[in-house]
């Protein structure tokens, strides 16, 4: 098969919403094309939005009366330092794999261009590095989340 003739086949291709071809001509010359479908991004995930607190003088003679756990919101804690971003849309890994440990923790020292954790995104696994020098003193994100672009994923100091 003729060279321009496999570009004019991907260029055709391109301009189309195909995303495989297969051709096979007389000699036997087999070509198969494909390209990644469109990408198809998850509406923005909203952030919880904290609950009032509200203090209740009880009767002396009444016990307080605790929460139940579930009502309980979990909001990281906002504490002093530099925030590690997420660059893409994708499934936050904190860990190489299910056996291994995580790549840090909270008290770890980390070096710029230390691998953090992994965001998957298209099938395509990123590590995602320290930009800074110093402490993990807090990880947002749990392992196995749903990560949006810009989102915090670190806080170090």
């Amino acid at each position: 098969m003729d060279y321009q003739v496999i570009l004019n086949l991907m260029k055709e291709m391109n301009q189309t919403d195909l995303t495989k071809l297969e051709i096979e001509d007389n000699n036997g010359t087999r070509i198969c094309m494909e390209k990644a479908s469109p990408v198809a991004y998850a509406p923005a995930l909203t952030m919880p939005v904290p609950m009032p607190q509200v203090n209740v003088t009880a009767p002396a003679a009444a016990a307080p009366v605790a929460a139940p756990a579930e009502t309980v919101d979990k909001q990281p804690v906002e504490l002093d330092g530099k925030k590690i971003l997420s660059p893409m849309v994708g499934t936050f890994y904190s860990q190489a794999s299910p056996e291994k440990p995580a790549f840090v923790k909270v008290g770890d020292k980390v070096k710029k261009g230390q691998t953090l954790c992994i965001i998957e995104a298209m099938k395509l696994m990123n590590e995602i590095e320290s930009e800074y020098d110093g402490e993990v003193v807090q990880i947002l994100i749990d392992n196995e989340e749903m990560v949006q672009f810009g989102q915090p994923l670190f806080v170090i100091r």
